[in-house]
């Protein structure tokens, strides 16, 4: 048996938990949630990175679908269209309920696994999504978000992002009372995109696990969005996951470099350096044509699980691709069926089956299931929070 098909093989039991997939902003932006033009029932390579038919091949079992808006979206703004975000998560739950599994506990991942279906969870990107409110926060539970990470690309009033200036030197007051209250619903604190000094705030803060829903490595490549070994260092003792991510200019160190130039090309062009619409990609492309892009690899990212394992521990560990999030994907990475490849390399690197089942299900399972144990012992002993970010930030 070769790598891959030994690597197929283990995804048809254990499958891939990927903890953040975009697929819903592409929608937004490509076609405005018309679901009949992207019908993710049927190929859709030249538009998207993920469908149906590429999922299955990729192994994927458990999907969380990022609600993300734009960080420059603020107040009601951003609340109504996370909304929205929402809604179309929902809407393709609907349209696709043979593939698709709703999922809001660890109960229900296992049991969309045993239906053979894929489970599908729902995870907001942005403290901003919340305007500054708990109580937007709870409401965002009820809709079925089981992560929240705590900024995008941007600060927000209560803490500071990883590619932003600092501002409130981490988490503010009010930020620690987000995590309390997160904690005390059962909301995942997602820690992916905030400064370093806001994660170190959080693990002082929680009394959860919390999760990466897609970082690397920072001592592997020294890109402000990845995870320094200190922090990574204390997940062993919080009981949280670092889901390692695919995105180039994240894992490749040469690719750093050349994002800040391509990134600066796509501003003076007009777009927003994060834009995937057709207009914007082609000025992506005719820079790369021009200047020819760094490629990761399949080896990129296993570097960054070998050095993560090291220092976190396999029970840490888990996958969180950003596909639909990224205009350019690791060769042998290219869109949600490439997941064996990865199984496969790190099988060829003597990572055991034990090591993998962790890697690709079972850690992503255990920490929701552990964030909804502590969620139990919270609300037995208080009720919400109606702190608001002026009586506690003043």
């Amino acid at each position: 048996m070769t790598s891959l098909e030994a690597a197929r093989e283990l995804l048809r039991e254990f499958p891939v938990v990927d903890g953040h997939n975009d697929l819903p902003w592409a929608l937004r932006e490509q076609v405005r949630y018309d679901l009949d033009a992207r019908d993710i029932a049927t190929h859709q390579g030249p538009h998207l990175h993920t469908d149906l038919p590429r999922l299955r091949e990729g192994g994927v079992g458990a999907q969380y679908w990022s609600v993300y808006v734009r960080s420059d979206y603020a107040g009601d703004k951003a609340v109504s269209a996370t909304l929205e975000q929402i809604d179309c998560v929902r809407q393709l739950l609907a349209r696709y309920p043979a593939d698709l599994r709703p999922a809001l506990t660890a109960a229900d991942m296992e049991a969309a696994r045993a239906e053979g279906r894929i489970a599908s969870l729902i995870g907001a990107e942005g403290g901003h999504s919340i305007a500054d409110s708990l109580a937007t926060l709870r409401s965002l539970y009820a809709l079925g978000v089981r992560y929240m990470t705590l900024t995008h690309n941007d600060n927000i009033a209560w803490a500071d992002s990883a590619t932003d200036e600092p501002g409130v030197g981490g988490l503010s007051a009010f930020g620690r009372e987000v995590v309390r209250e997160m904690n005390r619903e059962g909301m995942l604190v997602d820690l992916s995109h905030v400064a370093a000094t806001t994660m170190r705030d959080a693990l002082d803060a929680t009394s959860a696990p919390v999760i990466f829903s897609h970082s690397s490595s920072r001592a592997v490549c020294d890109h402000s969005r990845n995870i320094p070994d200190d922090v990574l260092e204390r997940l062993p003792g919080n009981g949280g996951v670092a889901m390692v991510t695919f995105v180039p200019k994240f894992v490749l160190q040469a690719a750093v470099d050349w994002t800040a130039e391509a990134d600066a090309n796509m501003r003076a062009h007009g777009f927003h350096h994060l834009d995937t619409t057709a207009e914007a990609m082609k000025v992506h492309r005719a820079f790369e044509e021009a200047h020819p892009r760094p490629v990761a690899t399949v080896s990129t990212v296993a570097d960054h699980l070998d050095h993560m394992r090291e220092v976190a521990g396999i029970d840490h560990l888990g996958i969180g691709g950003d596909y639909d999030g990224t205009a350019f994907t690791p060769d042998g990475l290219n869109d949600v069926s490439g997941y064996p490849n990865l199984i496969a390399e790190l099988l060829d690197r003597g990572w055991s089956r034990t090591d993998l089942a962790k890697l690709t299900w079972q850690n992503a399972v255990r920490v929701l299931g552990a964030a909804e144990d502590v969620a139990r012992d919270l609300q037995a002993t208080r009720g919400p929070s109606n702190a608001t970010i002026e009586e506690l930030d003043g």
